[in-house]
């Protein structure tokens, strides 16, 4: 049996930080409706003729470093984005352009489930052997489609990256067993139905690049918090669940909880009705805010690089994004 192992991992966040302050400068908030609302307190935004694919391409170069691959080594690039630097070519295509890659790129568009699309199409290529060695990235620069005179949105937003190094290792372990290491199960789902509860109506064939497009905030981002909410936890939970199933694990046995990083309150709630103890889930939106699909990677880095995560490890990861689309996957490290 092969299993996808993530043998490297790297984030990216600008240097400039948004503080609530400097938010409620802007916009009718404050740093108290902001972090009792959110629990967020500052988030990255990218800085002038930074793009896209300079994130990806910089947390990519960490991932490969600490995975010890080179570019050119790399049988494929995977990058999740909605904010790409150009609708064509691909994010992925420039940042192999930037990192000196020679493999194919392709890009995955499921918003702020991304991370838990994207390991899932990475798992399914390098199980069943189409590719050997893979960067995965996560990238977003979501502040570019925000509405900064719409208090409910623009506070909840930040840019960064982050990526992982897949590779495919043999193993006559069963999932199910302790001595199985990698990418243990996946899921994946999505209800179109739900499309107008988070979107960016603006810019694509529904609603051309225009005048009257840019005068309409058409571009911007618009949504449901509440129907987000409710259906987050739903849909999030539901999916680790399955995940769970899938190897026959309880939830006791996780060691660590990476969810997407939207909302405290979406978190907790998640936390609770999965029955883990909120001191085992990885929470940083205080300082980042929401990135989108390149929250999970920005989380499982950092706990990777201060020693919290260690091999051995049970990791649940989770998201939920525009679509809307969700998924979730068990890894152990």
């Amino acid at each position: 049996m092969i299993y996808t192992r993530l043998i490297g991992t790297g984030h990216y966040v600008p240097e400039r930080a948004v503080t609530n302050e400097e938010l409620a400068r802007q916009v009718e908030t404050s740093d108290e409706w902001i972090q009792s609302r959110t629990g967020i307190r500052e988030r990255r935004r990218m800085g002038e003729g930074e793009v896209t694919s300079d994130m990806a391409v910089a947390a990519g170069k960490l991932a490969l470093e600490a995975a010890g691959v080179a570019p050119e080594e790399l049988d494929l690039l995977v990058v999740a984005t909605i904010s790409p630097d150009m609708p064509m070519p691909s994010c992925a295509v420039m940042t192999q352009l930037k990192l000196g890659a020679k493999c194919p790129a392709f890009d995955i568009a499921a918003a702020c489930a991304g991370f838990s699309y994207g390991l899932t199409v990475v798992d399914g290529l390098v199980r069943g052997k189409s590719f050997s060695r893979v960067l995965f990235i996560g990238a977003e620069a979501i502040t570019t489609y925000l509405n900064w005179e719409d208090r409910t949105t623009c506070v909840l937003f930040g840019d960064g990256a982050s990526a992982v190094v897949a590779v495919g290792q043999d193993s006559d372990h069963e999932p199910s067993s302790r001595e199985a290491r990698g990418v243990l199960s996946t899921a994946i789902a999505a209800d179109g139905t739900m499309w107008q509860e988070l979107n960016v109506i603006g810019g694509g064939t529904l609603h051309p690049p225009s005048e009257r497009v840019l005068a309409e905030k058409l571009i911007t981002l618009r949504m449901n918090g509440r129907a987000i909410f409710s259906n987050a936890v739903r849909f999030m939970s539901d999916a680790c669940e399955k995940v769970l199933a899938d190897v026959g694990m309880k939830p006791a046995e996780v060691d660590w909880v990476i969810p997407h990083q939207a909302n405290l309150r979406i978190i907790d709630a998640l936390a609770r009705r999965l029955t883990i103890a909120k001191d085992r889930v990885l929470i940083n939106l205080d300082r980042y805010g929401n990135t989108s699909s390149a929250s999970i990677g920005i989380s499982l880095d950092e706990a990777v690089r201060d020693g919290r995560i260690q091999p051995g490890h049970n990791l649940l990861l989770c998201g939920l994004g525009a679509g809307l689309t969700w998924g979730a996957s068990l890894v152990r490290w």
